[in-house]
């Protein structure tokens, strides 16, 4: 190793008769280190900080989930649905606090595959600003996979076993799905050398991760729970004629939640470039934001004027349906999460 390999080594090597120039040259190299350690940390701060928005947006959807679903409820259930949101997030920092993360992303000592990570319980062994920001940004994705299923147990599930299921689902069931995509450690990665079938699942922002997850146990809790009382039965148990519809509370809480939602997933496909402090990072960060307004804008309309076309094939009228064109924003915006960076 020569003197310039080990700076501190040839500054000390410089003996005080020597003539200026090798101090300044010692000067000049201190110089240069300073400058690269001062661009490093530049660097870590701007990627914290791109996290941190990135994060707070995703987090921000907890507050479009609570809108639209108060908007979709009976006014009498709106109290209920809020809290359930509420505790969505609550019961997902605890959850994801406690084993989620450790779970999700812990690793093991032989670097092999396997179900569930190991390590960082209590994120103990956190210490640096992009540990602890990471951590921040994996949870407010796991509070959005939680809360997916607020609006489809809405109005028929009691409260402390939503707040089990919200811990539960962020702490165990959400962690071992992410695991095995997302995990270095994961069997179906792609961020392996040996990954599955050759190639590994391939999902950037969590289209099947995230989404797929609560869409699942949704299904799920719709399946244990059953329709709501006088929806196809009446109060004997007679199967109506005809489904019995419950009208929306209010359409302006529904389109504000649907908007934002679409605030929210500029920082949930974007942000899972995960860095913003080089070119590459920047590019896909910004390729992301312009496939997630065309996957919305086109999921809105083409579901809208479907509807409509199918409509009016049905009754001979023409209308256009808001619900419609709100879930086909959110759906458009669903699809696109997995290949946004494409």
């Amino acid at each position: 190793m020569s003197k310039l390999d080990d700076i501190a080594t040839y500054c000390e090597a410089i003996d005080n008769a020597t003539v200026s120039t090798d101090s300044a040259v010692c000067g000049i190299l201190n110089s240069v280190v300073k400058t690269a350690d001062t661009v490093s940390g530049v660097s870590e701060g701007l990627n914290v900080f791109f996290l941190l928005f990135a994060g707070a947006a995703v987090f921000m959807m907890q507050a479009g989930f609570a809108m639209l679903c108060a908007g979709s409820v009976r006014q009498k259930n709106v109290k209920n649905i809020m809290l359930k949101n509420l505790l969505d997030a609550c019961g997902g920092a605890i959850g994801f606090y406690t084993v989620g993360y450790a779970f999700a992303y812990g690793t093991n000592d032989s670097g092999g595959k396997d179900f569930i990570g190991s390590s960082n319980f209590f994120i103990r062994n956190f210490s640096t600003g992009p540990d602890f920001i990471g951590w921040f940004f994996q949870f407010a994705f796991a509070a959005t996979a939680a809360t997916i299923v607020a609006g489809t147990v809405a109005e028929r599930c009691k409260m402390a076993a939503y707040l089990c299921y919200s811990c539960f689902l962020t702490g165990f069931v959400y962690p071992v799905v992410v695991h095995s995509i997302w995990s270095g450690n994961g069997f179906l990665t792609a961020f392996r050398d040996d990954p599955f079938r050759g190639v590994g699942v391939v999902d950037f922002a969590g289209s099947g991760v995230v989404h797929m997850c609560g869409g699942a146990t949704a299904l799920v809790a719709a399946i244990i729970l059953g329709p709501r009382k006088g929806r196809f039965y009446d109060e004997d148990g007679n199967p109506l004629e005809t489904p019995t519809t419950f009208q929306a509370h209010s359409v302006a809480l529904q389109i504000l939640g649907t908007f934002i939602l679409w605030f929210g997933w500029y920082g949930f496909n974007p942000g899972s470039a995960l860095a913003i402090d080089n070119p590459d990072s920047a590019a896909t960060a910004a390729l992301c934001a312009v496939t997630t307004t065309l996957a919305a804008a086109c999921g809105c309309v083409t579901a809208m004027f479907f509807d409509s076309i199918i409509d009016a094939r049905q009754t001979g009228e023409v209308s256009y349906d808001l619900t419609m064109a709100m879930n086909g924003a959110l759906g458009g915006l669903v699809g696109v999460t997995a290949g946004t960076s494409v």
